[in-house]
């Protein structure tokens, strides 16, 4: 135990059963403790512990006090315990052989009791099809984070029922991706999942009505620089087409037209003014739309931007 420094106190704390002044503070259990009749005063108390500073990532997970952080993306959002498949108790002593079937039956129910309702074996199943997809394109923790919130909201306002979990969930994704502007097409949601175009986007419009989300349309500059880093185009070339696409947008030239297919026709002109041509075929197969299309915006764009390019 750790005598706690009462002098320093103006008015010290004494013990409300003997009146002693002479206290202990019990780091293992949170107690203050008096020392003349054992009475505990105070229970669950704060350790703030010593200042410490940790110099890499190893250091500071192991002199972490505290457990991994609350997430939406797990359905009891992480705050649930699991019990180790090891068989050791606490104080890392092997458990007797007599009593490793009563742990085997207690990790069994401690498994059953996560999912305890049919709403969190849908959250289960649903927000593992998330993480997923999430991982299979490569999204970042806060798209994962917002899809899953938005879904949990159409759980809460039973927009479920009738509809598909996988068609709620690639909706989810899709609204996520607008949301934090890091914007996939339908397409490559529909390839992530195991659910058509149609349905996902048929599914986004409804929760989008009913979840009363405000989500702007993409722009074609929200593209740029993920179709310049699969295209391994340089940053002079992503700043080119992010200067024409700017120009394009005070002109009004990209009102009406499919952002995907304008950000591909900036860049297929920005690679050539860049020394660093693509052919409309690569820029195609990134972007997702066909040569037809690039053909149609990048003439537009020359044309009205007045841009000299030797084709």
């Amino acid at each position: 135990m750790k005598k706690r420094n009462v002098e320093q106190v103006e008015e010290p704390i004494r013990c409300p059963e003997c009146s002693s002044t002479n206290l202990a503070y019990d780091e293992a259990r949170g107690e203050l403790v008096c020392q003349e009749c054992g009475l505990v005063i105070e229970q669950g108390m704060i350790d703030q512990g010593p200042e410490w500073r940790a110099f890499d990532m190893e250091q500071g997970q192991k002199r972490a006090r505290t457990g991994a952080p609350m997430t939406y993306t797990i359905h009891d959002k992480g705050l649930s315990t699991t019990i180790g498949w090891k068989n050791k108790d606490s104080y890392g002593k092997s458990i007797p052989t007599k009593n490793r079937a009563q742990l085997y039956r207690l990790r069994k129910w401690q498994r059953r009791i996560r999912v305890s309702n049919a709403t969190e074996r849908n959250l289960a199943f649903a927000l593992g099809e998330l993480d997923r997809m999430a991982s299979g394109m490569g999204l970042p923790r806060t798209v994962r984070e917002t899809a899953a919130m938005i879904y949990r909201k159409a759980v809460n306002k039973n927009l479920i029922r009738g509809r598909s979990i996988e068609g709620v969930v690639a909706a989810a994704l899709y609204a996520a991706c607008r949301q934090e502007k890091v914007p996939r097409t339908l397409d490559e949601i529909a390839n992530s999942s195991r659910v058509t175009r149609k349905e996902i986007g048929r599914t986004y419009r409804f929760m989008t009505r009913q979840l009363k989300l405000r989500l702007l349309p993409t722009a074609p500059q929200d593209y740029v620089s993920r179709f310049c880093s699969e295209l391994k185009l340089s940053g002079e070339a992503q700043s080119r087409a992010m200067e024409m696409l700017k120009e394009a947008t005070d002109k009004e030239l990209t009102s009406g037209r499919g952002p995907t297919g304008v950000a591909a026709a900036a860049i297929y002109v920005a690679s050539i003014l860049s020394n660093e041509r693509r052919t409309q075929r690569e820029v195609a197969d990134v972007a997702g739309v066909t040569e037809v299309t690039i053909r149609n915006r990048y003439k537009e764009l020359i044309e009205k931007l007045d841009i000299d390019v030797e084709l």
